[in-house]
């Protein structure tokens, strides 16, 4: 049984080179789509059995919110996750956005081809060391931080002052010392260092 994919990269070489190694007896590539938004009209119509999409698009919508969007549709395609970023918070974010699987790009062409078929039976698709990862963070959740804490996370972790993150966001150092105050509430944290060290950790920035 031949299995119908959708390829979703914003790199045309990457999808043609998938296209190459993937087109088998097995596998049939039917479609390409550069963007998120466009995979999510192709998928609409020409019905694949998996969408093999990477995690950062450029423009647009990315992989997480392609993959939630793409697991809308009827009938909802599988959605398997091709990338080179492995952050804990993106796997997590994937797979609850609905992708069966998650997949590094450095993987032997093989493996992608058996994840295909996989993921398209059913199984949930990891590399043994990011199913490690994935039931970790499952079991001890990553902290919710707003948009506007991260910023301020990733601003503390290039060793800006508080005065210093307040000019770049144009907010007062009031505001600065508030958000700091709920990001080492949220972290569990007792200082800047430890912020940064377990958001490097985890994957947070």
């Amino acid at each position: 049984m031949t299995t119908t994919v959708l390829l979703v990269d914003d790199h045309p070489v990457v999808r043609s080179g998938l296209r190459a190694v993937l087109d088998t007896d097995t596998v049939h590539v039917v479609g390409e789509a550069a963007t998120g938004e466009e995979a999510i009209t192709l998928a609409a119509h020409l019905h694949p059995d998996v969408v093999l999409c990477d995690l950062r698009l450029g423009t647009g919508i990315d992989g997480i919110q392609t993959t939630a969007a793409l697991r809308a549709l009827d009938p909802a395609p599988v959605v398997l996750i091709l990338t080179t970023f492995d952050r804990d918070t993106e796997i997590l974010g994937a797979i609850e956005a609905g992708a069966a699987g998650y997949l590094l790009k450095d993987v032997a062409p093989e493996a992608i081809i058996e994840g295909i078929s996989r993921a398209a039976g059913g199984d949930m698709v990891l590399a043994p060391d990011l199913a490690g990862r994935l039931l970790q963070g499952m079991r001890n959740p990553l902290p919710r931080l707003t948009d506007r804490e991260l910023e301020v996370l990733r601003l503390m972790s290039t060793g800006a002052a508080n005065k210093d993150i307040a000019r770049t966001l144009f907010v007062t150092e009031a505001t600065v010392k508030s958000h700091i105050a709920h990001i080492f509430t949220k972290l569990d944290v007792d200082s800047r260092s430890r912020a940064i060290h377990l958001a490097h950790e985890t994957g947070l920035i």
